[in-house]
Order: structure tokens, then C-alpha cells, then sequence
């Protein structure tokens, strides 16, 4: 039946797998005793639900001119193969990578002459398997704005687990709540969890550990979780450095904006409250965006890299297919709750983006405003007119002096590591040495290597 199947085409639509690829990755979602799918049959199906090809679309440079003017208006840095990807995802206009190249010399030549080579530094990653590690980190390049980024990666796959902008990174309990929420959306964690050496991140690592304890008592006594110095939290980096390429020009440009027109002044209470309200929600939607983007997208292949070059989303939700050892471990729901009860407390500060008695009093006004759509083109626009009706109540000026210090400090406090525990075993020779958890921290044993 078409609605048992049709999210199943339309999420390996989008991780842009050809025609006979996804009649084949259908095959293992459909009751094959009952149903059968060939590529005819495939073909009027995804063409009766709007899903045309490329070729189908026939775009030219210049049927593609609006969308690229405004997506480059957000992306200007952005490449071909990118931009293939943006038109897909963001505009859903399949454009061959030509028509693109097409356009640029067309529309815009003389940007093709500022792309240089940037010179990296390579640094050796190595991984046993899908969910052997979740790599966490902090993003501030943007508090100045009041705008805290945080992210997980899975590094084998390279799937981004979460992206996350609030107004602080450096709550535990905020930090663990993306955890959590992540472990409770997919059902299982992975064998061990990394970070930078931070407070902040001492949830997760209580958490991870508990949880792993709870799973396998033979694991008590070691903290499940490492304690990465010295930049070897390299995923982490690596998706930060790409967002400073690809998604931050435009709208950094954008936030900007406000700032030189003297629309938004951190140090200005009322702008500050404003700004999170309106703004950080938003840019929640476009980082889930950028995201889904990144995570449906194959990335360019690369002759020194060993991992499986894929759909990072297919290689994390399909390891099997690739070859490719899974080492998640399911988690018992109650052991969860469990967890976030004793580490979360949902009723705190840092969770709410503006204080509750604030937060009515701006969405009664927004909606007095008749809550207008908060796009990139008119977010500075909602946002001057839903700060100009405040200015004029009587009631804002007692009410911001109401706000608690303590919130606007981000509410930020420790929570102390688990004692006692012991740190996994960590081996160096040279430069080749592991850092997973795999067979307790010493890697695999040789009766589960693949050959």
C-alpha cells in the first residue's frame, strides 16, 4: 500500500539515491511475501507523488536565477556540488551540476576567480564501527549575538546527531538534554561517548557511564566517556569548520545587520529578550535544515580516507550494507527516565528562552501582530516591529526589572563528575592509537575483525 511505503520513498528520495537503488533499499521495508516493487511500478509512483528527476525538471542557468539569488544571498560561499545540494533540499529543484557551472559563468564569473585552495592539516581518525563513539563540542563564535551552538557527531558515518542553538553551551543539564533527547529518538546509545575537557560536558559523561553500568555491570569502576585534550576532538572540529564555510557567511552577515543598524544591543535587556525569543527558534529551523542537508548528502570522495564513502544518514541507519560493524546498545526506556530525573531538572531556567512571565507577555503581542512569518528576508522586520509595540507598554519596565540575574548569567553550574571511576585505558605509540571502547577500551579482538 502506497502510505505504508511513501515515507520510505520520500526519505531515500532524499538522500538522492538513483531509481534502482531505492527499488532495492524498498525491498527491505515491504512484506516481500505479500508485495512486490519493480522499477516501472516505481517510477509512476514517484512521478504521482510529485517526485520528478533531473532530467524531468529540464532547468536552465536561468530558470534556476530566483532560487540561486536567494540562496546565495545566504550561502556565498558556496560551490557547485553545494549548490546542487541547497536547490534539492532548501527549493526542491533536482539541477544538474552543469547548468549550475552554467549559471556561475553566466551570472556571476568573476567569483569563480576567488576559489583557492585552503591548506589543511591532516589529522588520522580512526573507527571500528557505526555508534562505537558520539563526538560532542561547543561552538561560541557567535556570543556576542547572545547565540550558543552545540553539536554531536557519530564519526564513523559522519551523520549529525544534533545541532543545537540556545542562548548558553555551558549548562550540564541543557548540554545532557541533548543527549538524552537524541538517545531517546533513536533507542540506543553508543559504547562510549568524547569530549573536550569541560565542565559543561560532565553530564553526558554521567550519564553515558550510568547507563552503560546499568547495561553492563562488568563496566563499573570505568567512566564511559573520553576526555579529549589538545584538539583531538577532531569530528567535532571538522563539522564546525564546515558550518563556518557553508551556513555561517550568510547568516552571520544577516545577524550583523542588526547589530551596525542599531537594532539589537546585547548589553539592552529588553532587545536581549526579544532577540532569543524571535530569533533562536529560527535558527533552529535553518540549522535542522543544514543538518538533514549535510546528513542526505554523500561526500566528496576522498582516496585517503578507509571509512565508507555514503549517504552518512544510510551508513548510520544501514551499517550492514556497507560492510560495517554496529556497536549501539539499546536502551532500556526506564533506565533513561531514570537517568534524566536524576541529572535534568525540567522545571530550570536555562530551558526556557526568555523568563515564563516575559515569554506570555511577548507571544501576547505577537499574536496581537497577527504572528507574522519569520523568514530570512523579514526576521529583522518581525523583530522591529514586535520590540517598537513593547517600547510603548507600561508594564514592560517593572517586568524587566523583575528578571532575575541569574538568567540573564545564563544559569549556568557544575554538576560533579560520578566517583569513583577510573578513566578508559588510553594507549599512545607514535601516532597510531585508539581511542574507542570497543573490548573495554583495547580495541577489537581478532576473531571480530573483518577481513
Amino acid at each position: 500500500p502506497l502510505e505504508q511505503i511513501e515515507p520510505h520513498i520520500r526519505r531515500l528520495w532524499k538522500a538522492r539515491l538513483t531509481d534502482r537503488e531505492i527499488v532495492q533499499e524498498l525491498q527491505n521495508c515491504i512484506d516481500t511475501t505479500q508485495y512486490g516493487i519493480g522499477l516501472t511500478k516505481f517510477v509512476e509512483i514517484h512521478n504521482s507523488l510529485g517526485l520528478c528527476r533531473t532530467r524531468q525538471q529540464a532547468h536552465t542557468p536561468e530558470s534556476i536565477r530566483a532560487a540561486m539569488i536567494e540562496l546565495r544571498a545566504m550561502y556565498p560561499k558556496a560551490g557547485a556540488c553545494e549548490m546542487v545540494s541547497l536547490l534539492f533540499h532548501e527549493r526542491n529543484l533536482s539541477v544538474a551540476r552543469r547548468v549550475v557551472c552554467e549559471y556561475f559563468a553566466m551570472f556571476e564569473p568573476g567569483l569563480i576567480q576567488q576559489r583557492k585552495a585552503s591548506r589543511l592539516q591532516w589529522r588520522h581518525f580512526w573507527a571500528a564501527g557505526v555508534n562505537y563513539i558520539w563526538a560532542v563540542d561547543q561552538h561560541d563564535k557567535w556570543l556576542r549575538f547572545s547565540l550558543a551552538l552545540h553539536t554531536g557527531i557519530e564519526p564513523f558515518s559522519g551523520r549529525i546527531l544534533w545541532m543545537r542553538v540556545w542562548h548558553t553551551n555551558r549548562n550540564p543539564q541543557l548540554i545532557l538534554s541533548y543527549y538524552i533527547d537524541t538517545v531517546w529518538q533513536l533507542g540506543f546509545m553508543p559504547l562510549v561517548t568524547q569530549s573536550d575537557p569541560c565542565t559543561e560536558n560532565f553530564g553526558i559523561a554521567n550519564a553515558q557511564t550510568m547507563l552503560q553500568q546499568m547495561h553492563d555491570p562488568a563496566l563499573s569502576g570505568f567512566v564511559q566517556h573520553r576526555w579529549m585534550c589538545k584538539k583531538k576532538n577532531i569530528m567535532p572540529e571538522i563539522a564546525w569548520s564546515q558550518l563556518r564555510c557553508r551556513f555561517t557567511p550568510g547568516f552571520e552577515a544577516l545577524l550583523e545587520q542588526g547589530v551596525e543598524a542599531g537594532w539589537y544591543d546585547i548589553d539592552n535587556t529588553l532587545q536581549l529578550m526579544v532577540f532569543r525569543w524571535l530569533f533562536i527558534l529560527w535558527l533552529q529551523q535553518e540549522l535542522d535544515a543544514y543538518k538533514d542537508c549535510v546528513n542526505n548528502t554523500q561526500k566528496r570522495r576522498d582516496h585517503n580516507k578507509v571509512l565508507p564513502h555514503g549517504i552518512p544518514q544510510l551508513i548510520h541507519t544501514s551499517p550492514e550494507d556497507y560492510a560495517a560493524l554496529d556497536f549501539k546498545v539499546m536502551v532500556n526506556p526506564a533506565a533513561l527516565n531514570d537517568v534524566h530525573e536524576l541529572y535534568i531538572q525540567s522545571t530550570h531556567p536555562v530551558f526556557n528562552l526568555v523568563p515564563t512571565v516575559l515569554a506570555n507577555f511577548i507571544e501576547d503581542h505577537y499574536n496581537l501582530l497577527n504572528r507574522p512569518a519569520v523568514t530570512r528576508t523579514s526576521v529583522w522586520a518581525v523583530y522591529r516591529q514586535l520590540l517598537g509595540i513593547l517600547q510603548q507598554q507600561v508594564a514592560m519596565p517593572p517586568l524587566l526589572a523583575s528578571i532575575k540575574a541569574d538568567f540573564l548569567d545564563n544559569s549556568d553550574e557544575d554538576v560533579p563528575l560520578l566517583l569513583p571511576g577510573e578513566d578508559l585505558p588510553f594507549h599512545e605509540t607514535g601516532t597510531h592509537y585508539y581511542m574507542g571502547g570497543v573490548g573495554g577500551g583495547r580495541g577489537l579482538h581478532e576473531s571480530a575483525m573483518i577481513v
